[in-house]
């Protein structure tokens, strides 16, 4: 049956059961008559666009086939780009014919690759710790023969390597390089003084070596904590090990108020105990330069932090040159003990020192080459102290005596203070005031006079009878975070014992820079 058919009975049902025929009219039968009308129009429709999908239908299916090979064909060419990009990354170089996927991932990879090996480079030199200085220093004296103001200069560099840990034992290495010219007023002045501890050839009984550039120090540092094999954080005991090429005084006989000559005082006495340095006959084993090739332990206890105390113990090269061939045959050793002390809710530090050098220079002359001094073993003991007397003012001072053949002079005396200038609304600047004397031996007062060079010319020219005294008072001014002018004035009475001299006076000034 047709599906018109079935409609129009529907319909006919439908007003049937909704109109009783006896009451049907003539209106009712026009409203249906329409409405199966409309059905019949919208039915039309219906049939013609299903005619039409079918046709559609038809089509597609009994298509021919594409020229491309359809989807197995795309899926081909797919597989054919995923080999070739493949093959490309497989290799490192980028080439044209490449896909360009290809290109940008390895263009992504050797940009990774470089920044890693910049980070590399990076933390390569983490760690490094680098420090320069320039000390220039002018100085003029009078009575006593020179050739007007001498100057000098020198610059030190310091390199420190990164620490590496082995277990709980911490090491590293450090460099010092040293550049300058020039003796200073040393040269010309016959004294236990050396006037100028910053000049770049110390002017020593050793000759120094004509070198302009010198690698100073360079030596290994390990630190341990105690007891070894414990919980480091809960150590407060350590020990520690240097050896290499080291300069002695920058573990021994050190002192907050009077140690550094590049900011604090300029003579030597001041700088350093007398007896292990001095111009004439340095007793402390090293070369010309001031340094040495050595090893040295220290031990320090921390268990009470605010007065923490160590003993150390170091061996040095001797002689003429302190050097690595003869220089440990008689070396120069020392022993030091230290503490820190609190008066007061001030800190002072107190070390006592034993010492001995088997090789050390001597005022006499070798009969064979009277220009060779000759070396004889000579030993002492020392005393030094800073010791804190308010908020701004540093005490210091140092006590030596020393025995053995050809000494110039056996006792040596320093005392001083450093005052900050707070005192006065400068609180980076210092004043520097220190007396010192030093008393001529028995042996060189008797054979003073009698001490020739290769012509026959007397070395000293005098009879020694006393002791040397020497002052020095200086001014440190900072001009700005990395610069400092420090004007500087000594007096020398009685330089090398001789009474019978004019009083030598020494103005001069400091230029000291800092990065």
């Amino acid at each position: 049956m047709r599906l018109d058919c079935l409609l129009l009975t529907a319909a006919t049902l439908a007003i049937g059961f909704a109109c009783p025929p006896a009451y049907a009219t003539t209106q009712d039968e026009a409203l249906l008559k329409q409405q199966l009308q409309r059905l019949a129009d919208r039915l039309d429709r219906v049939e013609k666009r299903n005619a039409e999908l079918e046709a559609k239908l038809k089509a597609y299916v009994e298509r021919p086939a594409s020229k491309d090979g359809g989807v197995e064909t795309r899926i081909q060419t797919l597989e054919s780009y995923n080999k070739r990009l493949e093959n490309a990354l497989d290799t490192e170089g980028i080439s044209e014919r490449e896909p360009e996927l290809a290109s940008r991932l390895k263009a992504v990879e050797y940009n990774t690759l470089d920044i890693k090996k910049q980070a590399t480079v990076i933390d390569s030199i983490e760690g490094f710790s680098a420090g320069v200085s320039f000390t220039s220093v002018g100085q003029r004296a009078s009575g006593v023969d020179t050739n007007g103001t001498t100057l000098n200069y020198r610059t030190d560099i310091a390199v420190t390597t990164p620490t590496v840990k082995t277990g709980d034992i911490e090491s590293k290495l450090f460099a010092h390089f040293r550049v300058g010219q020039g003796r200073g007023i040393s040269q010309n002045l016959t004294s236990f003084v050396g006037p100028n501890a910053s000049s770049f050839q110390l002017g020593t009984a050793i000759p120094p070596e004509n070198s302009a550039v010198v690698l100073a120090e360079a030596y290994y540092r390990a630190e341990v904590p105690l007891p070894f094999g414990g919980f480091k954080p809960h150590s407060r005991e350590k020990l520690t090990v240097n050896f290499g090429k080291m300069d002695p005084f920058a573990f021994f006989d050190q002192n907050a108020a009077a140690n550094d000559e590049t900011r604090q005082f300029l003579a030597s006495p001041f700088v350093h105990n007398a007896l292990l340095d001095n111009p004439i006959a340095a007793n402390v084993g090293a070369d010309g330069f001031g340094f040495s090739p050595g090893a040295r332990v220290a031990y320090r206890n921390e268990r009470s932090k605010s007065e923490p105390w160590g003993l150390s113990f170091g061996v040095f090269g001797a002689g003429r040159s302190a050097d690595f061939s003869e220089g440990f045959r008689s070396p120069f050793w020392i022993a030091q003990a230290e503490s820190t002390q609190r008066f007061g809710g001030l800190t002072g530090n107190y070390r006592a020192f034993l010492w001995q050098n088997g090789q050390a220079p001597t005022f006499l002359r070798d009969p064979s080459d009277l220009d060779t001094t000759l070396l004889r073993s000579h030993r002492g003991v020392g005393f030094n102290f800073d010791q804190r007397v308010g908020d701004y003012v540093t005490l210091f001072g140092r006590y030596g005596w020393a025995s053995g053949e050809g000494l110039p002079f056996d006792r040596a005396l320093a005392l001083g203070a450093e005052i900050g200038g707070s005192y006065w609304s400068r609180g980076a600047d210092a004043l520097g005031i220190a007396f010192g004397a030093n008393r001529s031996s028995e042996a060189f007062r008797n054979g003073s006079a009698g001490v020739v060079d290769a012509a026959g010319n007397p070395v000293f020219g005098f009879a020694a009878r006393g002791a040397e005294k020497v002052a020095e008072i200086y001014y440190r001014y900072r001009v700005h975070q990395n610069f400092e002018i420090s004007p500087d004035f000594q007096l020398i009475r009685d330089p090398a014992g001789d009474t019978g001299a004019k009083p030598v006076k020494v103005i001069g000034i400091r230029l000291q820079l800092n990065q």
